[in-house]
């Protein structure tokens, strides 16, 4: 067998067999503190695909640098064939400051592809499209819900792609959203490079959140299985299919006030359902939340504040609740049961 080539990444070459992790400069702060993008590249002996794991995009959410920590320390990726990138931290500015945005103010993530001459985001966007995307055959990139929101784990994909929606069901979270990307995002982007990548939405913003942690962890695994990368020691088997959703609307606050939620995210709601009350802080004016079809909650506010207009509940149609419920349940307990990741720990 022809030994396989080193993989070369800004100035380093990782040799097969071998990791390291490779600092690609980005930017010198005003102090003169420079500022790295910083990927881990794990390069097999054996060929096979090249994928990125990418977390952090937003500063803010810290949910998807747990799960490329925990994914390096697994002891299948000694046995990798081709080559994972993984980027913990893309916005490192952003993950000092415990921030969505850059010092600019602009999110990251309505920036790409990029270019090498443009905005602070602009030429961040631009490095990771060009030194990780253009190289990567897949990829997967890890977000939770914003601040003061939480989603359910759910995996998003653009429609008319029969792969990549097959690649979600490996993936295995309990829900598949299959909605456009949005203009400037890295999803859209990787679509037009013809990479395959898929979009994980978990937990909330600077918060961990284990169940949300491990169904990403388990779900970047079943990939890399999927596509021959690592063997099947470890990889935890998916017991049922994600609900397909393909449509999906956020219900709002009628009014400010104070939020009282009755249902969650996973929750399999009907028409009519009452899902939440707002009540002005005096107890004289209170206005209902109901569903408006039936549906999953797949994202929810968690402030108790809230003011007239603010998305509350994020509902996903579904085609039948009673068999929804039956699913979702089923998972909910498959992840509870699983042992914890640690260091040393495998599935």
């Amino acid at each position: 067998m022809t030994p396989r080539e080193g993989f070369t990444l800004g100035c380093a070459t990782v040799l097969p067999g071998t990791r390291r992790t490779v600092d690609l400069p980005v930017s010198v702060l005003s102090d003169h503190t420079p500022v790295t993008m910083s990927a881990h590249v794990v390069h097999g002996r054996r060929p096979g695909p090249a994928m990125f794991v990418t977390a952090g995009v937003h500063g803010d959410e810290v949910i998807g640098v747990e799960i490329v920590r925990r994914l390096l320390s697994l002891p299948a990726l000694g046995a990798l064939r081709g080559t994972l990138i993984a980027i913990p931290i893309v916005n490192a500015f952003g993950f000092l400051n415990l921030s969505r945005y850059l010092p600019d103010r602009r999110d990251l993530n309505r920036c790409f592809p990029g270019s090498s001459g443009g905005s602070m985001a602009s030429r961040l966007a631009h490095l990771l499209v060009d030194e990780v995307v253009a190289r990567c055959e897949i990829g997967i990139d890890l977000h939770s819900a914003a601040v003061h929101r939480t989603n359910l784990p759910q995996v998003r994909v653009v429609p008319d792609d029969p792969e990549l929606a097959r690649l979600a069901r490996v993936f295995a979270a309990p829900v598949v959203l299959t909605s456009e990307a949005r203009h400037g995002s890295l999803r859209e982007t990787a679509a037009r490079m013809g990479v395959q990548m898929l979009l994980y939405e978990g937990g909330e913003g600077l918060r961990f959140d284990e169940v949300a942690v491990r169904a990403g962890l388990s779900g970047v695994l079943r990939v890399m299985f999927d596509r021959g990368m690592i063997p099947a020691k470890g990889v935890p088997k998916a017991r049922r299919a994600p609900l397909d959703c393909r449509v999906s609307r956020w219900l709002r606050a009628p009014q400010g006030g104070l939020l009282r939620t009755y249902r969650s995210e996973g929750d399999v709601v009907e028409a009519g359902d009452l899902l939440a009350m707002v009540s002005d802080p005096f107890g004289e004016i209170e206005a209902e939340i109901r569903a408006s079809e039936p549906g999953i909650i797949v994202g929810r506010a968690i402030l108790p504040v809230v003011n007239e207009g603010n998305a509350v509940f994020h509902l996903a149609a579904i085609a039948a609740a009673d068999r929804a419920e039956d699913r979702i349940g089923t998972w909910a307990s498959e992840v509870a049961a699983e042992p914890l990741f640690d260091e040393d720990e495998i599935l």
